[in-house]
């Protein structure tokens, strides 16, 4: 089964319901890069009228961590994937639609490579940024991702 924005995000609402509520959808997913979509609205903003960091949050880990459930569907193998450590930067205040993209496939694709290979725990770090209608950078977040193939 191929993984498609359709089917990830009938997987976000019924075992990431918060996640679903608050607007965020896979928009585009390929075998280097994924868009996750949220738009700032009552659920998901802050007392300053732009969108809670931890709405944002979200679709960036969401933009990577997709990236990372497909190209271990694609080797058939069991392995766990977690984040370990995560840091932000935020730059503007977000508000409208924010487009989270991480374009870091490649490298998730080498890492579970080397982690089968191996049979030892792989960390990546994967990077995602949101940027709003005008295309400007709002925030910015670094997942570090432990890999681990299950025996």
């Amino acid at each position: 089964m191929q993984l498609t924005p359709k089917k990830i995000n009938l997987f976000i609402l019924f075992k990431l319901p918060l996640g679903y509520l608050s607007g965020m959808r896979v928009q585009s997913i390929t075998q280097t890069n994924s868009v996750v979509k949220i738009t700032h609205k009552w659920i998901n903003q802050n007392p300053f009228k732009s969108m809670f960091w931890a709405a944002q949050g979200m679709a960036a880990e969401l933009s990577t961590g997709v990236l990372i459930m497909q190209a271990i569907k694609q080797t058939n193998k069991k392995v766990s994937m977690l984040v370990i450590h995560q840091e932000a930067n935020f730059y503007k205040k977000a508000t409208g639609t924010i487009l989270f993209i991480c374009a870091d496939g490649k490298k998730i694709k080498k890492a579970i490579e080397t982690a089968i290979q191996t049979e030892e725990v792989q960390l990546i770090t994967l990077t995602a940024e949101g940027k709003n209608n005008a295309g400007t950078v709002v925030s910015a977040f670094s997942f570090q991702w432990s890999l681990k193939v299950k025996l």
